[in-house]
């Protein structure tokens, strides 16, 4: 079935979802809630809601809804691909529901994949909102960090970051003295410099180690940790380019912590707005559907 210029996309995560009503290329509607995949036991009978709701409409679903823990599981595409490679390959659900396939890299021996990430890169370049060969970063839970050339992605390396930070909060030792909120302040930039030494296991313990000798208040440990953890990730992958510029699809308030971190490392920082690019990757793998 031809996608029109109304259609459904839904960009499906583990623990939240967005869905939008595209016409002629544009939002019409847009909805968020926290029915990601893991809160979804019957994703056709969610499907039929969707419809219910917005219109009885073709669809596109991104991200997870096709990963193994989803509806179905959809393919990987290695890279480098753009958005031609990733429409041949959507799987179908029916004629009218659709899931969009993900990226796959190998790197010096070591593999890699991203799901749903790759309609945001893609239509980033697509619409002109990154130059021709950029460096992003798409910080959250697994940061991932990916060239594009030529409205390709080329490579992409997936860091942890996130779910690191959430693990220390919630278990171990550090649990009890990282409650607080993380802000932009003297704590987390002082996690940043002490991040860019990178020796992680030893950085984290002296959060410990800072209390117990009265040196740090415990009010400031969740934005020094974060800091340590964000600045360690960058460091790392800018180390290894030589990008003057990195482009940040994300939220305001992570974007602005991944900002800092990255202008502390005398690099240049521009926030991308990731509903545009989502909204133009997908659009085009629309209009590529057979």
């Amino acid at each position: 079935m031809t996608f029109g210029p109304r259609f459904l996309a839904v960009d499906w995560g583990t623990t939240n979802r967005r869905t939008f009503l595209i016409e002629d290329g544009r939002i019409a509607h847009t909805e968020r809630d926290d029915l990601g995949v893991t809160s979804t036991p019957d994703f056709a009978a969610e499907v039929a809601a969707i419809r219910g709701r917005l219109g009885d409409l073709p669809m596109l679903l991104a991200g997870m809804a096709g990963s193994n823990i989803g509806w179905r599981m959809a393919p990987y595409i290695p890279v480098p691909a753009g958005i031609s490679n990733v429409a041949k390959a959507v799987l179908a659900i029916d004629d009218r529901t659709m899931i969009v396939p993900g990226l796959s890299v190998m790197a010096d021996g070591r593999p890699d994949v991203m799901r749903g990430e790759e309609v945001q890169l893609l239509g980033a370049a697509i619409a002109g909102l990154v130059p021709d060969d950029a460096l992003l970063v798409q910080p959250g839970t697994h940061s991932k960090w990916a060239e594009v050339k030529g409205e390709r992605v080329t490579g992409f390396v997936t860091a942890m970051t996130g779910e690191l930070f959430a693990l220390l909060r919630a278990h171990g030792l550090l649990a009890a003295q990282l409650g607080g909120e993380v802000k932009l302040g003297d704590a987390f930039r002082a996690g940043l410099e002490e991040g860019r030494r990178r020796d992680l296991t030893a950085t984290l313990f002296g959060i410990r180690a800072a209390k117990m000798l009265g040196l740090r208040d415990d009010a400031d440990a969740a934005s020094y940790a974060s800091g340590v953890l964000i600045g360690n990730d960058v460091a790392v992958r800018l180390h290894q380019s030589a990008y003057d510029t990195v482009h940040i699809l994300a939220d305001p308030a992570l974007g602005s912590l991944y900002g800092a971190a990255i202008e502390a490392q005398a690099r240049a920082a521009r926030v991308v707005d990731s509903q545009l690019a989502f909204v133009a990757g997908i659009v085009a793998i629309a209009r590529q559907l057979p």
